[in-house]
């Protein structure tokens, strides 16, 4: 811990650098921590209630983890969303990013629409009163930010 070996339990505080062996480096952020610290922002957003760590494949809504986790599918369409919180992203572009290994073939209106409808349904597990992706009627999808 902080370039120290240590045995047994201890305590960790915000900021405290975790290195097993030589496979992993973490660091220790505290439930009460309002932003992460030394987080890579390429890995790790936060758009308000939602947090989204790409390189873990974990979603937090309102500060509670999404579990279990979404579906690859659900996660990428996410991703997509998260990656674009001021645009619309057309549907295109979710057959792209979403089913990126067929190329899009054989990927239908009723396919994006359910994966949207459980994605709504995964995110809304936790806050039910909120809906965090909208539809924007012949153009696509946006993520709503609530803070």
């Amino acid at each position: 811990m902080n370039g120290v070996a240590v045995s047994g339990r201890v305590l960790l505080q915000d900021g405290d650098l975790v290195q097993i062996a030589l496979a992993a480096k973490l660091v220790f952020i505290g439930l009460d921590a309002t932003v992460p610290l030394g987080t890579d922002e390429a890995a790790a957003h936060d758009l308000g209630l939602l947090r989204l760590d790409r390189s873990a494949h974990r979603v937090w809504v309102g500060g509670q983890e999404v579990d279990p986790p979404l579906s690859p599918q659900q996660f990428r369409l996410l991703e997509l969303l998260y990656l674009n919180p001021t645009r619309i992203v057309t549907r295109e572009e979710v057959v792209e990013h979403v089913w990126h290994e067929s190329l899009g073939s054989g990927v239908s209106e009723q396919a994006i629409d359910a994966l949207v409808r459980r994605l709504r349904e995964r995110l809304s597990e936790r806050m039910p009163e909120v809906t965090f992706v909208e539809t924007a009627r012949g153009l696509g999808f946006r993520l709503k930010v609530i803070s």
